[in-house]
């Protein structure tokens, strides 16, 4: 708390974290206010850059913080060091939540939507026209249309899907389990509010009912809007219940047995350090969603990029074997995202390589699944091909 209260801390540790980013601080001012009782009100301060500066206003009642970096791109391109610079100050100061917005100056397009794979990569794709964007009860979500992608939805500026290449996502998350099921009559899938993940299941004909419990309502309302070439009527669909809750809190309190249980959530850890499905990545969830599987059931979930975030693809993998008897881990580039992304199938018994490469198209055939853009019977075996880099990560009485 006392960096939001005194200014003479505040301006040494702006002034570190300038020198750690290569950038060059030239001035500062910092000043410390009061409320009428005296009691302290916040800081506010300034940071002179050769680059340009940096902002600081800080609400210790409220324990937040604005952070706004400027950099000049004139003689040389400063952005690597400013995110930089931004990553240290939110760290730092350990936000709960965390909200940004980049914005690119002097460019003759509308912008870039930017995915942070690391501190230090970033993926950007240009966006023609910005459609909507708004502050939910929990999260920012934008819709923006890009040349590359469609239309895509971002939240808290984290690419989540797009229009033209959806399907490497939805259709790896959902058919490698679901066709190692002989026969998913329920699903639940906790987050999915763009629909994706309902629509591929429904493609499986025995399917009979779907909990779709997604905890931003938002979601759900903005991908029904601007997104129906991604669930194509799916969310509307008699068999997708829709319950708009935490999803460990449904597990939890939940009695019911799914043939298929989906985390279809935003990224496992966001850059900022926080997330909403922080709740659903710990081993207590994975032993509550083991409990709510029939017996040849699997839960499906993504892991993040084994490249940029290997301590996160790990742990997930570790924190997953001791829940569930059997795991399986796969990976799919999805463009969209920029790297490689790791998935995995988690199960009581039923193995997804187990299956044959005849068998797995013969249950194709007969689902009527043979439209698929990505999936099919040699996807399914080559998508759990593991080299070597991906073994060194995993836990090895699983796999």
């Amino acid at each position: 708390m006392s960096l939001f209260l005194e200014a003479d801390l505040l301006s040494a540790f702006v002034a570190s974290c300038v020198k750690d980013t290569g950038l060059t601080l030239v001035g500062e001012k910092y000043v410390s206010f009061s409320n009428p009782d005296q009691s302290p009100a916040g800081v506010t301060g300034t940071a002179l850059l050769a680059e340009s500066h940096v902002a600081l206003h800080t609400w210790p009642e409220l324990k937040a913080v604005t952070l706004d970096v400027y950099v000049c791109n004139f003689t040389q391109d400063n952005s690597v060091k400013a995110r930089q610079l931004l990553e240290l100050l939110i760290q730092r100061f350990d936000p709960a939540r965390c909200t940004r917005q980049e914005l690119q100056r002097g460019s003759p397009q509308p912008g870039l939507a930017t995915e942070q794979l690391s501190t230090a990569t970033h993926y950007r794709t240009q966006v023609q026209q910005r459609i909507m964007q708004t502050q939910s009860q929990f999260q920012q979500i934008e819709i923006a249309d890009t040349r590359d992608f469609g239309r895509i939805m971002r939240i808290d500026q984290a690419m989540m899907t797009s229009e033209k290449d959806e399907f490497f996502y939805h259709e790896n998350l959902v058919h490698p389990a679901a066709i190692t099921h002989p026969e998913p009559k329920t699903a639940l899938i906790i987050g999915g509010g763009d629909g994706g993940s309902s629509r591929q299941l429904l493609k499986h004909p025995s399917i009979e009912r779907i909990v779709l419990c997604e905890i931003d309502e938002e979601v759900v309302s903005i991908a029904r809007e601007y997104l129906p070439s991604i669930h194509q009527g799916a969310l509307n669909d008699a068999k997708v219940e829709h319950v708009y809750t935490d999803g460990f809190a449904y597990v939890q309190n939940s009695d019911e047995q799914f043939d298929l249980i989906l985390l279809d959530l935003t990224d496992p850890l966001s850059p900022d350090g926080s997330s909403l499905a922080a709740t659903c990545m710990t081993e207590d969830f994975f032993r509550q969603c083991c409990a709510r599987l029939t017996t040849q059931g699997m839960l499906v979930m993504h892991l993040g990029s084994p490249f940029y975030h290997p301590q996160r693809y790990r742990d997930t993998l570790h924190k997953l074997a001791a829940a569930f008897p059997l795991i399986r881990p796969y990976s799919v580039f999805i463009p969209l995202y920029g790297a490689e992304w790791g998935m995995a199938v988690a199960s009581l018994a039923a193995d997804p390589i187990a299956l044959t490469g005849s068998t797995v198209k013969k249950r194709i055939e007969h689902r009527g699944l043979q439209n698929c853009n990505y999936y099919n019977e040699q996807t399914h075996q080559a998508l759990f091909a593991i080299p070597n880099y991906l073994r060194d990560l995993m836990p090895d009485q699983k796999i």
